[in-house]
């Protein structure tokens, strides 16, 4: 999809219905806003696929308009993997890098392995530009650390969308633990001020679930045009519940979940009403006996097989069932 669209869809979204600047930016916050979910989560590379993780690493992209004058950052929330967040496995021993990648390789349309969603290490692509370990540090629990700044130009600049683009990959370099964390992309390096006109997004989602009965998370795939249908894979569902696809020409469809440290994929038809907005997602848990720390991966493509990216708000706005109710003609009495 051209991300040019994507933001004249966005502006005008906005106008239609008078969002304020601030709702407009709240793509930023990873997880967003209207996702509810609590954090990503990446375990140590000795760590079990059965505990959520089918990879111990992920990447998040963050694009910037070309005409933003400032420096950019990229915050991590909690990046240590140790203390109320973290997911213990015995007791801490994990350490996780957090790397920043610019320049070429970087965006993920002109070369898909940068998506981080195939085997292999090419997800690395792109220029190096900072990198930290962090292990059970106290003084990073419950904080934010800063990457950078960067200079827009550091990016990996996409003429087609007129765009920089940066990468972030997390990845569990030893250990067993799950680390817990959230991103922010700042123009200000020690608080989250938005940069207008940024998008964030990932190509496959690894994520917590809420440790409750009544909590609902979303994750918003855009049907642009073209797409006939999209592949959904989901990993270590646990059988907690159900997922459910809810769409404006759909009321709730539920697709296959996986149990534990298996894959559950299938397709989902695209009707004509769809395409152009976004798929809700929705996480519901199953009642009952409470599945805590749930942790799952999923993945979208498209009918050729390409990844489908998840943006951090969903484009158009959360899309709302309209049912089509049909109108029959009373005849007139003779």
């Amino acid at each position: 999809m051209k991300l040019n669209k994507l933001i004249y869809r966005i502006f005008l979204f906005i106008l239609l219905s008078g969002l304020t600047i601030g709702a407009r930016l709240s793509a930023q916050p990873v997880p967003g806003k209207d996702e509810n979910i609590p954090f990503l989560v990446t375990f140590g590379k000795d760590g079990k696929h059965s505990w959520g993780d089918d990879s111990f690493f992920q990447t998040y992209f963050f694009s910037i308009p070309s005409d933003f004058k400032q420096q950019i950052y990229i915050r991590v929330f909690d990046p240590d993997c140790g203390g109320e967040n973290d997911e213990i496995q015995g007791e801490f021993n994990t350490k996780t890098m957090f790397s920043v990648y610019g320049g070429k390789g970087v965006d993920p349309e002109k070369n898909t392995e940068s998506q981080g969603i195939y085997n292999g290490d090419k997800y690395k692509s792109g220029n190096l530009l900072s990198s930290k370990v962090f292990g059970s540090e106290a003084k990073y629990d419950n904080k934010w650390y800063t990457f950078g700044p960067y200079n827009l130009k550091e990016g990996d600049y996409s003429e087609k969308y007129n765009m920089y683009i940066f990468k972030i990959v997390c990845e569990g370099i030893s250990g067993d633990d799950g680390n817990l964390f959230r991103y922010f992309l700042s123009r200000d390096p020690n608080n989250n001020v938005l940069i207008e006109g940024a998008i964030a997004y990932t190509y496959k989602y690894h994520f917590r679930m809420w440790n409750d009965f009544k909590s609902v998370s979303h994750i918003y795939p855009y049907i642009d045009t073209g797409v006939i249908y999209v592949e959904q894979s989901n990993f270590d569902w646990d059988n907690d519940g159900q997922i459910l696809v809810v769409s404006k020409a759909r009321q709730g469809i539920s697709v296959p979940i996986s149990n534990e440290n298996d894959w559950a994929i299938s397709k989902i038809l695209i009707l004509p009403d769809e395409v152009n907005s976004s798929l809700d997602f929705q996480f519901i848990k199953r009642q009952g006996t409470l599945v805590k720390n749930n942790n799952v991966v999923i993945i979208t493509k498209n009918q050729k097989g390409e990844g489908m990216p998840f943006y951090a708000a969903p484009i158009g706005g959360i899309p709302v069932y309209v049912p089509k109710v049909k109108i029959t003609p009373v005849k007139p009495k003779k």
